[in-house]
């Protein structure tokens, strides 16, 4: 293969996994019109199209896809190659590819990043957050940060953060307008701010347990989204009842006395952050460092 194939389906691939030309162009270093005419390059070459373009999104297409699945494990397989090589000559450097939700950076990578580049300043992070729960190894990502029970089984997990207790809240002009629900089945009469699943887009049904009952309920009310600050803002404000899983989030709002806890004897507990990777003979030099700086306690989370 002469080098400029290989530099098109490099192109190809980079665009492929952030799903975007400016994003792609930025990764490689190169002008977003000049990784058009690369990708162009490449089409006429195979003479088939790639990419299915809008003013929005980009999309492989079947044979885009087909192509994509194929070269994608050979570009993996180089970079463990070039990550043994450095790791055995003592150089811990690159370009890491973290996919993580929007708790977990605001939790747990944003209070480390200084502590991160000061000790590893040739470790370039590419944080892309998302809590859509996007496949891992599809878009060539080293590794990626999900709640536990989310974490695929073929999968490599560390804990990152113990196990959470969620939280039903209101704010008090809510509660005295509607009432305090004395029971998870009492929702039903009320408006409640609802979570949505990125993984398949369904609407998360709220769980409770108490003395060996569990429940689930249907949520409904004025505010659906998958962003959880945008929810706990709309509790704040008054439209509803919460379930918060990102108490770092909650927390302050219930001392400040803007939220008010309810249900508390029927929050569940839930599985609290992993960091997953795939599991490969060699752990590139750059994740063990990234992984190491998350999970020490001399930073709270």
């Amino acid at each position: 293969m002469r080098g400029s194939e290989f530099a098109e389906l490099k192109a190809f691939a980079a665009v492929v996994e952030r799903a975007s030309f400016a994003r792609a162009a930025e990764f490689l270093g190169v002008s977003p019109s000049a990784l058009s005419q690369t990708i162009r390059l490449l089409e006429a070459r195979l003479g088939t199209r790639l990419l299915n373009r809008t003013t929005r999104s980009v999309a492989p297409t079947a044979p885009g896809a087909q192509l994509y699945d194929r070269v994608a494990p050979l570009f993996r397989d180089m970079d463990d190659a070039v990550a043994e090589v450095t790791a055995a000559a003592g150089q811990t450097r690159g370009t890491l590819r973290i996919n993580t939700l929007g708790m977990a950076a605001r939790q747990v990578i944003a209070p480390r990043l200084g502590r991160f580049h000061c000790a590893h300043p040739d470790i370039t992070l590419d944080i892309v957050v998302d809590d859509s729960l996007s496949d891992l190894v599809a878009g060539r990502f080293d590794a990626g940060i999900r709640v536990g029970g989310r974490v695929e089984k073929d999968m490599i997990a560390v804990r990152l953060t113990p196990d959470v207790k969620m939280i039903a809240v209101a704010s008090p002009g809510y509660l005295a307008r509607r009432g305090v629900p004395q029971a998870p089945a009492d929702l039903h009469d009320h408006a409640c701010i609802n979570w949505r699943l990125g993984v398949d887009g369904r609407a998360y049904r709220w769980e409770f347990t108490r003395r060996g009952k569990q429940l689930e309920i249907a949520a409904d009310g004025p505010l659906v989204t998958n962003d959880s600050s945008l929810g706990v803002a709309a509790a704040v404000q008054g439209l509803g009842i919460a379930y918060a899983f990102d108490r770092q989030q909650v927390d302050a709002h219930v001392a400040d006395g803007e939220l008010v806890q309810v249900l508390v004897d029927w929050s569940v507990v839930r599985p609290g952050l992993f960091l997953y990777h795939p599991s490969r003979r060699h752990v590139p030099g750059a994740l063990r460092a990234f992984i190491e700086c998350l999970v020490d306690s001399d930073i709270g989370v």
